[in-house]
């Protein structure tokens, strides 16, 4: 439909004409068991005003046909104003009601009402996903965010299932024509945009608790809670752990925001192939059920789980109770429940190292993101729907997140809170702007931060920051000047923006121990691009200059010689596990922008690594690891370093303590190295035989799938083999792990069978889309040239024929990404390169989303020969990352 893409001033132009007050939405879903059932009945009623009677508007419906549509009681033809995805409405009175009735589509790419059937037992399972305006493609609506209404939902479905909406189940009736099936009707919802709509049907598992708080003026809050997981994943649903964290959460946020959670109840629900980690619809909250850990999961994970439940409960305030007006505002909601998870689970929950994964993890994804030459303002211009699709990044979330920490260190956490309790309050169930923040901030903490916000929310790109440090005298260890200096260059005007830092200088020495420890801190602001830290003259000079100590603000760290070569022999002892997690991203930056060469990352992990006590930072530096030998290290040296980093990991899964989140650690990491060198595979297949066991490793699922994808792309896994093994495992990860170990296997045959049923085929699922293509990519340059020229060919088609999210996928995916720079030549030359270049001058009027993501990937294809040419030269070569939209 050629008019799906909603463009922000159509939007605007129809909500200066309309108000909407309420929805009536019936669907019937009773035929879903049935695979070659491919649609649905749904009927839609809205009651809306117009400010202009007589004019004309649309609403928006994706639907397989449309069956009628009554406008103000008069039944319109519906070839005459069905026009692809919008039905036109004419001649609008003051107050109007229009009742539209088509046949939507079930799913299978997680967008709108999708559909599964649980391998494991053939159960059918229904939810919906909306983010950012499929609520189109289940019921006929006005998709916007600022036309909020009441909502009220009425679902036809098998009597057997579980079924849940936003609202409270306000009756359940069962059908006098049709024993086999029910009516759940739902309570109206209070006022809510439709993309936070949701529906869920199906047999799920459901267990049911409560949390109830008194607040200062003796008046009670009950919030009904409530659980829901595929009935083949009950066995391993951990409830008890989900509704203590549900409570501690509602706790804190109650408190903190000091206005009561408003949406009646608090449902989560863990479902399948789902695009997103989570989505706050009020009050029927909805997860990957990856957060049900069906096999053995490290402490991380759990965190990183609780970090997430805790952010889409911070959503009902930031997001659903205040909604953003368009897109262009879409880090109203994001960046702030971003942060405000991370804090959740710091003074929520028993965890102590919140925020070093976030500075590890978090971080790291939008310092990448920001160095991208589609980088983009935290305040982003969205045009259109499309566009707002491709902004849920690094920037939107993680920039935005630490730049909001960055403003609690400049205004103080106490006005930070005032400033957005006062918002709640002055737009409840209403849509907000940036001005609307800045003011409720401004007037709690008596700044002006209009200048603020334009030097950080509208400006691109990340501060680079350093320290010259000078000597009192030539070879003496007494500090006479130390200069911090910031490099803002925006990648896409090219300019300087220096922002103003925050910043703690942490000064770290040796211990008698011989550890690592913070001697002296102090903090200072950078408010331009040099600024001298007079207070650390004369002050003896510290083993270790931690510009940006804690973390408080968003910026890359480059060390100074001294830090680093300190840094690079003694990391392990570093005592302070925020200040050990920020070396190691400095380490990290300086591999990835070409600083320093990439084999001395790795070098670093083997040496050090196995120290580290934070199983995040652990994960997180181990993943950069591989990363660096496939795509930074220069193909000269790849071999050599490959097989030193499989011995190293064997070794250190052997070392480890039985049963620690450390020993599967490296054992996942064995798996991941084994893909592409050899040395270890006779150890792979013993661990799945079990021939070889390590005390205290258990062997699961989720590992064994691991340790067979390493086999397969080595070609010692057979089909056979793999068939096996799915049938003893019939989970839906079981299945995806399949998928992907069958199109691992070295063979052009297999790949150009994985190729054909991901561009060409319909039949694979968003999930087993993505593992087809995972294991497409798990193969040698030689092995995937072929396929470079059939994908610049295809991504025209690929874009108009599919979904938004299955296209992005495609795009994203199969780019070839992975390439050797060779013995001579430059980055821009490399053929891929060229090639991208070439289809981006041939193509200047593709959508902006498409071209955004080609332009993406070219340039993490560039960082990645660049960092190779940084070994061949041994000096760092500027990389061409620029590529204009």
């Amino acid at each position: 439909m050629p008019n799906q893409n909603l463009q922000r001033s159509e939007a605007a132009e129809r909500s200066a004409l309309i108000t909407t007050h309420s929805y009536d939405i019936a669907l019937d879903v009773r035929s879903a068991p049935d695979p070659d059932t491919a649609g649905y009945t749904s009927r839609s009623t809205v009651a809306f005003s117009a400010s202009q009677p007589g004019a004309s508007t649309f609403l928006d419906f994706i639907a397989a046909d449309v069956h009628s549509v009554v406008l103000n009681g008069v039944q319109l033809a519906v070839s005459d104003v069905v026009d692809g995805a919008r039905i036109r409405l004419a001649n609008l009175q003051a107050e109007n009601r229009v009742t539209v009735t088509g046949t939507a589509l079930y799913s299978s790419s997680g967008e709108g009402m999708h559909r599964f059937f649980d391998p494991a037992d053939g159960q059918c399972y229904l939810y919906t996903q909306y983010e950012p305006a499929d609520a189109r493609r289940v019921f006929a609506n006005f998709e916007q965010p600022d036309l909020k209404a009441r909502f009220t939902f009425s679902v036809t479905a098998p009597a057997g299932w579980e079924v849940a909406s936003n609202g409270a189940e306000a009756a359940r009736l069962p059908l006098a024509d049709d024993a086999g099936a029910s009516r759940w009707d739902f309570q109206p919802t209070l006022p809510m945009s439709t993309y936070i709509t949701s529906v869920l049907a199906g047999p799920y598992f459901k267990a049911e608790d409560h949390w109830s708080r008194t607040g200062d003026g003796g008046t009670r809050l009950d919030v009904p809670l409530a659980l829901y997981c595929r009935a083949s994943m009950a066995p391993s649903f951990d409830a008890a752990e989900l509704f203590s964290l549900t409570k501690q959460g509602l706790e804190f946020f109650n408190g903190l925001f000091d206005y009561p959670y408003p949406w009646g109840k608090y449902s989560q629900a863990f479902v399948p192939e789902y695009n997103l980690g989570a989505m706050e619809n009020p009050g029927l909250v909805t997860f990957s059920e990856n957060y049900v850990f069906t096999s053995r999961a490290a402490d991380s994970q759990y965190q990183g789980r609780a970090n997430t439940l805790l952010h889409e409960m911070a959503h009902m305030w930031f997001g659903d109770l205040v909604t953003m007006r368009w897109w262009d505002d879409l880090w109203l909601k994001e960046s702030f429940a971003d942060y405000m998870g991370t804090l959740g689970v710091d003074r929520a929950t028993d965890w102590d190292t919140a925020w070093v994964n976030f500075a590890n993890r978090r971080k790291a994804w939008a310092y990448v993101q920001d160095q991208l030459p589609t980088t983009h303002p935290i305040v982003a211009d969205i045009p259109d729907l499309e566009a707002a699709k491709q902004n849920f990044d690094g920037i939107t979330y993680a920039k935005g997140a630490s730049v909001l920490k960055q403003l609690v260190a400049y205004v103080g956490f106490d006005a930070f809170i005032a400033g957005s309790r006062q918002y709640f309050r002055d737009h409840e169930y209403g849509n907000t702007t940036l001005a609307d923040l800045l003011g409720a901030l401004s007037a709690a903490s008596g700044r002006d931060l209009a200048e603020w916000a334009r030097q950080w929310l509208q400006t691109s790109g990340i501060s680079t920051l350093h320290a010259e440090v000078e000597l009192a005298e030539a070879g003496g260890t007494v500090l006479k000047r130390v200069t911090l200096l910031q490099d803002a260059a925006d990648p896409v005007t090219g300019r300087q923006e220096p922002r103003p830092h925050r910043l703690r200088i942490g000064l770290y020495n040796f211990d008698a121990a011989g550890m690592l420890v913070r001697t002296d801190s102090m903090e200072t602001d950078l408010t331009g691009e040099t600024t001298d830290i007079g207070a650390l003259s004369g002050k003896a000079r510290p083993a270790l200059l931690l510009v940006n100590d804690e973390d408080l603000s968003y910026a890359k760290v480059r060390l100074d010689p001294v830090s680093e070569a300190t840094v690079r022999s003694s990391l392990d002892r570093i005592s302070d596990p925020m200040a050990r997690a920020l070396c190691w991203s400095a380490l990290w930056d300086s591999a990835r922008d070409g600083i320093a060469p990439a084999s001395q990352y790795v070098d670093a992990v083997l040496r050090v690594a196995s120290a580290e006590s934070g199983i995040g930072v652990l994960l997180n530096i181990l993943g950069n690891a591989t990363v660096a030998l496939e795509q930074y290290v220069p193909a000269g040296e790849r071999e050599a370093l490959r097989k030193s980093f499989a011995e190293g990991a064997a070794r250190e899964l052997h070392a480890a303590e039985p049963g620690s989140d450390q020993q599967l650690a490296w054992a996942r990491t064995l798996a991941t190295v084994t893909r592409t060198e050899g040395s270890m595979a006779g150890l792979v297949r013993g661990l799945l035989d079990g021939s070889e066991r390590v005390p205290g490793l258990a062997v699961d699922a989720e590992l064994r799938w691991s340790l067979w994808h390493a086999l397969a792309a080595r070609g010692q896994a057979t089909e056979q083999e793999l068939d096996a093994e799915l049938a003893r495992d019939t989970t839906a990860s079981g299945r995806a792990g399949h998928a992907m170990a069958l199109a691992a296997r070295p063979e052009a045959a297999v790949k150009a069978a994985a190729w054909d049923a991901a561009v060409r085929g319909r039949e694979l699922s968003n999930e087993l889309l993505s593992a087809t293509i995972a294991g497409f990519n798990t193969a040698s340059e030689e092995l995937l040239d072929p396929f470079v020229e059939p994908y610049f060919e295809c991504l025209e088609t690929v874009w108009a024929e599919r979904s938004i999210e299955i296209a992005s996928r495609i795009v994203r995916g199969l780019y070839p990404a992975v390439r050797d720079l060779g013995p001579a030549g430059t980055p821009e030359d490399h053929q891929v390169v060229a090639r991208t270049d070439r289809w981006l001058s041939e193509h200047p009027d593709a959508p902006r989303a498409l071209r955004r993501i080609i332009i993406e990937q070219r340039s993490h294809l560039v960082r990645s020969l660049t960092a190779q040419a940084l070994s061949v030269s041994g000096h760092p070569v500027q990389p061409g990352l620029r590529a204009e939209l």
